[in-house]
């Protein structure tokens, strides 16, 4: 192959960004034109009679945006917020949505071309969670279908 095809073949390859956080030891990602902001704003007033998942409601510059807690939609237990926690705001459906995460990775840029699919390990309820997994240096980045996961964690309570 040419470099000229080379060059023309990268070009095509889509490179995309994903915004990393941990809910527990898995890494996790989410397409950053998903994500609007990351947060400190943990204090969150809780709502009677809602989903297990739904944390409760936090007012963000006049907005109610509802707070999940990621961990019980993955089918972990709750944990307590920690000086790592964080709220990651995310776009769902024109809505906002706080994603409340142990603890904010980086933002990591892939090749949609080396995204691979899920272990055969994954848990099979968590493998419709996620888009599949991309392999870093250390370690797998598993990417999260935010559509999904909100209303798979919506709908199981």
């Amino acid at each position: 192959m040419s470099n000229s095809s080379v060059s023309e073949t990268l070009d095509r390859v889509e490179k995309l960004e994903y915004c990393t956080f941990y809910v527990e030891d898995l890494l996790i990602g989410v397409d950053i034109r998903q994500v609007e902001e990351i947060n400190r704003q943990i204090d969150v007033t809780p709502i009677p009679h809602a989903h297990q998942h739904v944390r409760g409601v936090i007012n963000l510059r006049g907005e109610v945006v509802t707070v999940v807690d990621l961990r019980t939609i993955l089918g972990l237990p709750s944990s307590d917020v920690t000086y790592q926690t964080r709220n990651v705001i995310v776009n769902s459906c024109g809505e906002q949505i706080g994603l409340l995460v142990d603890r904010v990775g980086d933002v990591v840029a892939i090749r949609t071309d080396f995204i691979d699919p899920l272990p055969a390990n994954f848990d099979e309820g968590a493998v419709r969670l996620f888009l599949g997994v991309y392999k870093m240096k250390n370690r797998l980045l598993a990417l999260l279908d935010i559509e999904t996961a909100l209303n798979s964690g919506l709908a199981h309570t």
